[in-house]
């Protein structure tokens, strides 16, 4: 299980990992489902929550050369964020959008209670499809 919360939190990051497929792994073993569902999902929400740390701290930073944001870049995400606001972070499950999502949360300095709560909900609703598709699928495979 420990290994399914680091890869869970690793792969909310904006560093690379694939924790569905760990998850799926760890089902087909007979781990608990809701064990599983609450590893992943907290582990996950965790490592969004420190983008959205990142965030928060990273703006400080906006004037220096290795910014990687231009001031334009910055002002056209704020444009985008203010427009679908927080309720963006329901997509911060999403592969390739979900991390920046998470990040512009931070940036933008969506109260952290909100941002923990829309990422929990993205995060637990897409490891619960996870698990339902791993036992209406797997299952014959894991035997």
């Amino acid at each position: 299980m420990l290994s399914l919360f680091v890869v869970a939190f690793v792969s909310a990051t904006l560093l690379p990992g694939g924790s569905e497929v760990w998850l799926a792994r760890q089902w087909c073993l007979g781990q608990p489902v809701l064990a599983l569902w609450l590893v992943a999902t907290s582990g996950n929400t965790l490592g969004s929550v420190v983008n959205v740390w990142m965030g928060r701290y990273a703006r400080r930073f906006q004037d220096r050369r290795w910014f990687p944001a231009s001031p334009q870049g910055l002002a056209r995400a704020e444009g985008w964020y203010h427009r679908f606001g927080e309720w963006s972070l329901l997509l911060s499950w999403a592969p390739v959008i979900g991390d920046p999502l998470t990040v512009l949360a931070g940036i933008f300095r969506l109260p952290w209670w909100r941002a923990i709560l829309l990422i929990t909900v993205a995060k637990g609703t897409r490891y619960a499809v996870v698990l339902y598709l791993a036992q209406a699928w797997l299952a014959p495979l894991c035997q």
